[in-house]
């Protein structure tokens, strides 16, 4: 299972990576443009706003496993105990239960794409709206593993640290 989970995990991350180079591509030609020649292109607009929803639907799922989703660390560690331990738990779960009760209206949201364009590029908006059930599906993922690792004695739920720090 850990290997199908690193698997996943370095996917999203590639997807993110894939995502932000086309992005810096897109801003790079619209400098160029803007820059050197007489029109630029209007499309690269819409394009990096593309990007930037996919990056931000797969890096969020990434933040809730690595513990770097936004919080009150204040509040949740200075409890005693296990407190700090319980409301990490209690987070993931509801995000998991919340993120699942999502999923059909972010289906309905996906579907409506399918009848509209983006204006510039002409792509079905079908895999813009996806965005939505890509980021519930990430989360309810990433939110089911960060709370079985928890009450397996895997992890205890506090940020991981990155490689760079330590």
């Amino acid at each position: 299972m850990e290997k199908a989970v690193k698997g996943l995990e370095g996917l999203c991350r590639f997807l993110i990576f894939a995502a932000f180079m086309v992005l810096m591509g897109a801003v790079l030609v619209q400098v160029f443009a803007r820059t050197f020649l007489s029109t630029a292109p209007v499309w690269t607009e819409e394009l990096t706003r593309f990007c930037l929803i996919y990056i931000g639907a797969l890096g969020a799922g990434l933040a809730l496993r690595s513990g770097d989703m936004v919080n009150v660390d204040l509040l949740c560690e200075s409890l005693p105990g296990r407190g700090p331990w319980i409301l990490r738990l209690l987070c993931a779960g509801l995000t998991v239960a919340f993120a699942a009760i999502l999923l059909s209206a972010a289906w309905d949201y996906t579907m409506i794409g399918t009848r509209q364009t983006a204006p510039s590029l002409g792509w079905r908006m079908t895999w813009i709206h996806a965005t939505m059930l890509v980021l519930l599906v990430t989360l309810i993922l990433w939110g089911a593993l960060r709370a079985f690792e928890m009450l397996t004695g895997r992890h205890d739920g506090r940020p991981i640290p990155n490689s760079e720090e330590t």
